[in-house]
C-alpha cells in the first residue's frame, strides 16, 4: 500500500514539474502575451509529458531484478546515494551552462533529485523486504561468530548431535534458525504419535544442548529469507550468509548443500567412520534375527547397527551363530558384511 501511495504522489510530483517547465519554457520564448487560454493546451501538454517521464521510470525500476539489486547497498543507503546522485547530476548539467538563470538552476536540480529520489525510495521499498539480505551483501556475518556450523531439523531428532557436542568433536558456534525450531514445534504438536514423540524429543535435546556448558555456544538466530518456502533451501542460504557449515544427516540435503558451495558435516558419514574395520577372514558371533532376501540367507546387526548377512543362516533365525567374513560393502546408507556360518551355539 505505502509503495502504491509513493507512486502516485510521484506521477502527480511529475505532471506539475512537467506543467512548470511548460509554462517556463513559453515564458522564455514570450508567451506572456499569449492568452491564457492558448497557454492552456501547452501546459496540458507538459504535465502530460511529466506523467510519462513518471510512467517510463516507474518501469525501469520495476525491470530492475533482485538478484541485481542485492549487490546494492542497503535500502536506507539506496534512497540517499540516488538523491546525492540527482543533486550533482544536475550541477554537472548546468556548469556546462553558466549562463543559465536561478529559475533554470532550481527547475534542473529539483527535477532530477526528484526523479532520482523516487527511484532510491522505490527500489527501497519493493526490493529491501529482506533487510538481512541486504546486510550479508555489506558485511559477512560469520565473523560474528567463530566456526559456525547450522543443523537441520533430522540432526535435532536423530539426537546423536548432543553426544558428538559432548565429546568435543565438533567446536565453534551453533547456529538454529527460528525457522528450524518452528518446523520442530510443527513436527512436537503432529497428530501422529511417533512424530509427535520425536519433536518432544528435538525440543528436549535442544533445551540439555543450551543448559550445558562446554566449547560450544549455541545461538537462536531470526534469520529467514522470506524469497524461499523450502526450509532446506533457507538452510542453505542461511550458510551461505553466515559461512557456515550444515550438520545434518539427510542424503538431499546434503547433495543440494555441496552443489551450492556449503561444506556439510554427515553425521551418518561421521558414524560409519567411526566404526571398528571388519577385514575377510574374521571371526564373529552374532544373533540371526530374520531371513534375508536371497535363499538361505539369514540377517543379523552387530552393536553398532551393522547389518550382516549370513549365507546359510535361514535356517537358525533366532540362534547365535559364529560367522565368518567374507567381504565387506560400503553404500551410501551405511556398510554391509557378507559372511558364511563357521558354527552354531
Amino acid at each position: 500500500m505505502t509503495v502504491r501511495i509513493i507512486r502516485a504522489l510521484f506521477v502527480l510530483a511529475c505532471v506539475i514539474m512537467g506543467a512548470i517547465w511548460a509554462r517556463y519554457v513559453l515564458d522564455s520564448l514570450g508567451g506572456t502575451v499569449m492568452e491564457p487560454i492558448t497557454r492552456l493546451p501547452w501546459i496540458v501538454l507538459g504535465g502530460l509529458i511529466g506523467g510519462l517521464v513518471s510512467v517510463i521510470v516507474l518501469v525501469t525500476s520495476i525491470l530492475v531484478n533482485q538478484e541485481l539489486y542485492e549487490k546494492l547497498s542497503p535500502a536506507l543507503v539506496a534512497v540517499l546515494m540516488a538523491m546525492v546522485a540527482g543533486y550533482f547530476l544536475g550541477q554537472y548539467i548546468l556548469w556546462w551552462y553558466p549562463d543559465a538563470n536561478v529559475t533554470v538552476r532550481v527547475y534542473v536540480i529539483a527535477t532530477l533529485v526528484l526523479v532520482s529520489s523516487f527511484v532510491g525510495i522505490s527500489l527501497g521499498l519493493t526490493r529491501a523486504s529482506n533487510w538481512e539480505t541486504f546486510v550479508s551483501a555489506v558485511n559477512k556475518r560469520h565473523a560474528q561468530y567463530g566456526s559456525p556450523k547450522l543443523i537441520d531439523t533430522s540432526v535435532i531428532i536423530d539426537g546423536r548431535i548432543a553426544d558428538v557436542w559432548e565429546s568435543g568433536f565438533i567446536e565453534g558456534t551453533l547456529i538454529i534458525p527460528r525457522f528450524i525450531l518452528q518446523e520442530l514445534q510443527h513436527i512436537a504438536d503432529s497428530s501422529d504419535v511417533l512424530r509427535r514423540a520425536k519433536g518432544r524429543r528435538g525440543l528436549d535435546i535442544l533445551k540439555a544442548m543450551q543448559e550445558t556448558k562446554g566449547k560450544l555456544e549455541v545461538v537462536i538466530v531470526d534469520d529467514d529469507p522470506q524469497d524461499i518456502r523450502e526450509v532446506d533451501a533457507k538452510l542453505v542460504r542461511v550458510a551461505l550468509m553466515y559461512g557456515a557449515k550444515i550438520v545434518t544427516n539427510d542424503f538431499n540435503l546434503n547433495k543440494v548443500a555441496q552443489i551450492e558451495g556449503v561444506p556439510v558435516l554427515n553425521i551418518n558419514d561421521l558414524a560409519n567412520a567411526v566404526k571398528p574395520a571388519v577385514l575377510p577372514d574374521e571371526r564373529m558371533n552374532l544373533k540371526i534375527v530374520k531371513e534375508g532376501k536371497e535363499p538361505y540367507q539369514g540377517v543379523g546387526y552387530l552393536d553398532d547397527g551393522t547389518m550382516v548377512v549370513v549365507d546359510g543362516g535361514k535356517n537358525y533365525v533366532g540362534k547365535n551363530v559364529s560367522v565368518v567374513v567374507t567381504s565387506v560393502l560400503q553404500t551410501t546408507a551405511g556398510r554391509m558384511i557378507f559372511s558364511k556360518l563357521s558354527a552354531v551355539t
